[in-house]
């Protein structure tokens, strides 16, 4: 035992008796948004999966045919051995896709948004950078910003006005500035406004990172994601494989230059082992199967909508989703928490999300639809959601 032990017990105390400690459980995904869970087979409505990939043929016999011509591991940083042959081919598709004149693939979103920050900003780089970020970006965003530790201004979430009158304050000034935001924003589900964005970066010079994290796969043209509609618009798009693509890993997409200048300066991709073979033969399988899928898509859109109206109906609050993720706000830790455990006993999954990764007084049920969810389990979500809900207002 650490003689340290007991100050972190403290600290995990603490979380208990705020409704905030987390515990991690073992889990059996299925095909068809199912998973296993504690034993009980459940209706998956918490994963990423948004397309239903990761359990696709097609993936997981590339991923095997890469694991058994390249190894199972890539043994190295790309920048030492791990810079597979397949990566170049991997990433023009990518930079085509995403109407760029170039893409980079790296090892997780968290570790795209984490590191590349701190090298767009270096301050031997850009002089006196300012970086305006969206108040409910994610973590990672956060991260990065602070570690790159430069000036800070938070937009209110999505209020392009605000935005402009942070801007407009110096506007006088020699700062090189970055606006930073979420295409689709993973815990609320409502969208940017790219173009009013593009608009206010090209007038006031601002660089603009878009992550699409939540996008990628399912919105845009051809799945790309919505900044896929601006091709050469925007200075760096940042994508997952992990969500829409049923696999692992980000890339950003860029200039050619902006690429050769972070392959030289980004430390998640300097200090970290590359991807696996088989995770990026599980890439390569879903680029050839997203761009195809817009029926997939349509129809997962359609089932967002019908649940989104049917929580509204009943007088529930899903903030302001128009995607896949639905929040349904509850606010209480313990409200959360006890509609979670009720839903696991009518056979589905969703997850409580507490804070800090929501803010305090907006906890809340994020489910996450899927193209594979029938019509069936969208029932089932519905009339299960609501009964509960009603059940939990009623008076004593």
């Amino acid at each position: 035992m650490s003689m340290f032990d007991k100050t972190y017990r403290s600290a995990l105390d603490a979380l208990t008796a705020r409704g905030l400690r987390r515990n991690l459980r073992d889990a059996a995904p299925l095909a068809k948004g199912q998973i296993v869970r504690d034993g009980r087979r459940l209706v998956n409505f918490s994963s990423n999966d948004y397309l239903g990939l990761a359990q696709h043929p097609l993936l997981k016999s590339r991923a095997i045919e890469w694991t058994e011509r390249y190894g199972t591991g890539s043994g190295a940083s790309r920048l030492v051995t791990g810079n597979l042959d397949r990566y170049a081919a991997l990433e023009g598709r990518i930079a085509r896709e995403k109407g760029c004149e170039a893409a980079l693939i790296l090892g997780s979103g968290y570790l795209a948004n984490a590191t590349l920050i701190p090298a767009l900003v270096r301050p031997d780089v850009v002089a006196n950078a300012r970086v305006y970020s969206d108040a409910l970006n994610h973590s990672s965003l956060i991260h990065g910003i602070k570690a790159a530790g430069v000036r800070t201004e938070i937009f209110r979430h999505n209020d392009v006005i605000h935005l402009e009158e942070l801007l407009r304050a110096s506007s006088g000034s020699s700062a090189h500035r970055f606006i930073f935001t979420e295409s689709v924003f993973s815990m609320d589900g409502d969208r940017a406004d790219l173009e009013a964005l593009i608009t206010l970066a090209e007038r006031y010079e601002c660089f603009l990172y878009v992550d699409e994290a939540h996008a990628t796969g399912v919105l845009g043209p051809r799945g790309m994601g919505l900044c896929a509609q601006f091709p050469g618009k925007i200075d760096l798009v940042m994508g997952t494989f992990s969500k829409g693509l049923g696999s692992y890993g980000a890339y950003i997409a860029c200039s050619e230059v902006l690429r050769d200048y972070l392959v030289n300066r980004v430390s998640g991709l300097i200090y970290s082992t590359a991807l696996p073979p088989g995770v990026l033969g599980a890439i390569d399988a879903a680029l050839d199967i997203v761009p195809g899928m817009n029926a997939e898509r349509a129809n997962l859109a359609k089932d967002a909508a019908r649940v989104r109206e049917a929580f509204k109906g009943a007088g529930l609050d899903c903030g302001l989703s128009t995607t896949q993720i639905i929040p349904l706000i509850l606010g209480d830790e313990a409200r959360v928490m006890n509609l979670s455990a009720a839903l696991d006993e009518q056979g589905i999954l969703g997850v409580p999300i507490r804070p800090p990764t929501v803010p305090q007084g907006a906890s809340r049920i994020r489910f996450a639809l899927s193209a594979v969810h029938d019509e069936a389990a969208i029932d089932h979500l519905i009339s299960a959601v609501t009964e509960l809900t009603v059940r939990q207002m009623a008076p004593a």
